[in-house]
């Protein structure tokens, strides 16, 4: 269903242990840059009416989740702060092919990758924390993070075959499997 070619490695529940704050922090920075990405793809195919509906509802959704993630910070006292950004969504995005209508199509699907790591990683720390709240909290949101996924990839057939679209999910999503599997020093919610 996710289209995921890896599952994570224990390496980051092991710094999801070590710094669950900062992972916190993290996955408010990622919910703004969600948002962010379907702001930007909205702008770029506006003439799409289907895209800039779907966008419109994800970027609500994802400024839902950004404020949540924040009321859970305050509540724990965790103060909202920049934070270097890993490697992650720049060596994705780095894969996008530069013309139209190869573009949108890597755009989408490189957003629907991105959520569905997040929804894996949900998952996990649904499964993994023994905090109840923020179990309950990422068990909240792994069907919106999957439902966001479902409809990147449902959107980028409108530019291209099926068959197409198919074929560059696996490269990218190859491409992403080796991308998570380098890791990062930094504790970050793809990292």
């Amino acid at each position: 269903m996710l289209n995921l070619q890896s599952a994570s490695s224990t390496s980051w529940l092991r710094q999801v242990d070590e710094s669950l704050e900062e992972i916190l922090i993290d996955h408010a920075h990622c919910e703004h840059k969600a948002a962010a990405t379907a702001m930007s793809l909205f702008g770029s195919y506006i003439e799409n009416a289907d895209l800039c509906a779907e966008m419109t509802s994800i970027v609500q959704e994802e400024l839902e989740h950004f404020h949540s993630v924040l009321a859970l910070l305050q509540k724990r006292g965790i103060p909202f702060r920049r934070l270097p950004a890993g490697h992650y969504g720049r060596d994705l995005n780095a894969l996008v092919r530069p013309h139209e209508p190869h573009r949108a199509v890597d755009r989408l699907l490189i957003a629907g990758l991105i959520e569905a790591r997040s929804c894996e990683r949900f998952q996990l720390l649904a499964n993994h924390v023994e905090d109840q709240e923020l179990s309950d909290f990422y068990r909240s949101l792994f069907e919106s993070e999957a439902r966001h996924h479902s409809t990147y990839v449902r959107l980028a057939k409108q530019f291209d075959s099926e068959e197409s679209v198919r074929e560059r999910l696996k490269v990218l999503s190859m491409a992403e499997s080796e991308i998570i599997a380098r890791g990062n020093s930094l504790p970050r919610m793809h990292s």
